[in-house]
């Protein structure tokens, strides 16, 4: 399917600015092409990164819970209740801006503290192991949020660019190299039609000898 040309008059200065426009535009689409590149072979290493933290946030989440309800079972709701009131936060988290690419994301850093010791009265020896595999967990789901977030956000990117680069390549493009070859062919039917009125110009006075 030919490409429709823009509606502009055919003229040598319009054609010198198509030029130098078309120019732009295919430099434009190669720097996307290498941005579209650089983003497939990100999120490509993304994917890995989150895969393996998925993997481990799972076992971290698996072992948390059979840590709680082992604590749970020996301690009981109320007692559990009790001896978590009061208790300083056993994680501290930092959500900072990052930029790869141009894609902004969240960057979390998450690190568990040392455990606040509590009163040995009514709580069992397994409630310190809860605590800590419970803070680890919580890491592992702060970077997984993060790597999942930041996947999510370079595949959208990358579809943006991808569009992008279709519309200069399939269409823009395109469009602006008809109008040239369009405007070109004009000016040359202009050049031959002057070239023969010359001509004919020429030939007359010899026709009135």
């Amino acid at each position: 399917m030919a490409s429709k040309r823009l509606k502009i008059p055919p003229t040598k200065s319009t054609l010198l600015i198509l030029k130098r426009k078309v120019a732009f535009l295919e430099l434009g689409a190669s720097l996307l092409e290498r941005k579209k590149e650089l983003l497939t072979r990100l999120v490509y290493e993304r994917l890995k990164q989150y895969r393996a933290l998925r993997k481990e946030a799972k076992e971290a989440l698996e072992t948390a819970y059979y840590w709680l309800g082992m604590t749970h079972t020996r301690m009981g709701s109320r007692a559990l209740q009790q001896a978590a009131l009061g208790i300083n936060p056993a994680l501290d988290a930092k959500i900072l801006p990052r930029s790869s690419i141009g894609v902004q994301y969240p960057a979390v850093t998450a690190e568990r503290l040392p455990l606040q010791p509590v009163g040995l009265m009514g709580t069992d020896t397994s409630f310190d192991e809860t605590r800590r595999v419970l803070a680890d967990m919580v890491v592992f789901l702060a970077r997984l949020g993060e790597a999942e977030t930041a996947l999510w956000r370079l595949l959208e990117e990358q579809r943006k660019t991808q569009k992008r680069v279709n519309a200069l390549k399939y269409n823009v493009i395109p469009q602006y190299h008809t109008t040239i070859h369009f405007i070109k062919s004009t000016l040359e039917e202009e050049d031959r039609n002057t070239l023969f009125q010359i001509k004919i110009l020429r030939e007359q006075p010899n026709e009135i000898r």
